[in-house]
């Protein structure tokens, strides 16, 4: 900066100013600095020197807990996203997604992540992440977390609301199944019968599990009946690869009840090809209410992932105490599910 300053005849007072306030220099002395700056290959004051100076980053980070993708692939983590980007827009602050891959580096990637807060996307009670996260000291929350010292959390209240969605989703079933999101960060899919809902790690996975056992026991049915389908990703393809499984098996399936609306989409795909009717051969459920939900006649569990992106990232920010910790849902009835 002092040598800019040299080189076009001004203060180094000046030249900050015509870098990071330049409605305070003319445009004169603005346009000596830049040509002097060009001349010497000087960019600017360096963001994190600048961070420094001001206690603060000028960021918002977002643990993914996922591949970065995930992102922008995952219709739920978009609507997410969005609600956070805009609190990041209005606020004019940066938004830094910050992916998590499973391996040592994730911890040394959130702690040098130049942020002022964090809002974490879904993952398990053991996550070495989280750590990292509390370590940091910033202003932090948790989406679909459990609740742990020094770290907020925000979530539907998902044990409910799998037990409501179940409900309607068992009526009339014989052979019941889930379509479950990962149990713990192995990831490993295959199908369960019958588990122990209290062994998943993922809270979301382990509160609809439980909520779904609820909704089965209340109709009279056995937990250890439930074959529980296990998807390492929350995609179409993989609801759809699931269900077909175990419509080709002898003992069949005649109700799905999703943790997600990919999830079912998928499996109302696999119903279509194997030429059972829905919702008599085959009732469906998902949650969250898609935007393709509704064209699909898809009973579904509705919930504002956007509103709570923007929650989570005005709390993180400081802009607003922290949430209510469990925001509304409600169940939407359509098409795909038996009886009225």
């Amino acid at each position: 900066m002092a040598d800019v300053a040299r080189a076009a005849g001004v203060s180094v007072m000046t030249v900050s100013y015509a870098f990071g306030q330049p409605a305070r220099v003319s445009a004169d002395a603005a346009a000596k600095v830049r040509r002097a700056a060009e001349q010497l290959g000087y960019p600017g004051p360096h963001p994190g020197a600048r961070s420094l100076r001001r206690g603060s980053a000028g960021n918002l980070g977002v643990v993914l807990g996922e591949h970065l993708t995930y992102a922008f692939e995952d219709p739920q983590a978009a609507r997410f996203l969005a609600g956070v980007a805009q609190v990041c827009a209005d606020a004019g602050v940066g938004l830094v997604l910050v992916p998590v891959t499973g391996g040592a580096e994730d911890a040394v990637r959130v702690q040098q992540s130049a942020v002022d807060g964090f809002v974490v996307w879904t993952t398990a009670d053991d996550d070495p992440v989280l750590d990292a996260v509390l370590a940091t000291g910033h202003r932090s929350i948790v989406h679909g977390g459990t609740a742990r010292a020094g770290l907020a959390t925000l979530s539907i209240d998902d044990r409910a609301a799998a037990r409501a969605i179940g409900l309607l989703a068992f009526r009339g079933a014989e052979r019941p199944a889930v379509l479950s999101f990962p149990l713990d960060r192995s990831r490993q899919q295959g199908v369960v019968v019958g588990p122990d809902a209290g062994s998943a790690t993922f809270p979301v996975t382990r509160n609809r599990l439980a909520g779904f056992r609820d909704a089965w026991e209340e109709t009279g049915g056995s937990w250890s009946q439930v074959q529980v389908a296990v998807c390492a990703v929350n995609a179409g393809p993989g609801g759809e690869s699931a269900v077909s499984a175990l419509l080709a098996t002898d003992v069949g399936v005649d109700t799905v009840a999703a943790m997600s609306d990919e999830l079912a989409l998928g499996a109302l795909q696999a119903s279509a090809a194997a030429g059972r009717s829905v919702p008599d051969a085959l009732a469906v459920t998902g949650w969250d209410d898609t935007v393709a939900a509704a064209p699909a006649g898809l009973t579904t569990v509705r919930q504002d992932l956007r509103a709570q992106g923007v929650a989570c990232a005005q709390a993180a920010l400081g802009i607003t105490e922290l949430p209510r910790p469990e925001p509304p849902w409600e169940v939407v009835l359509r098409s795909t599910t038996r009886g009225a």
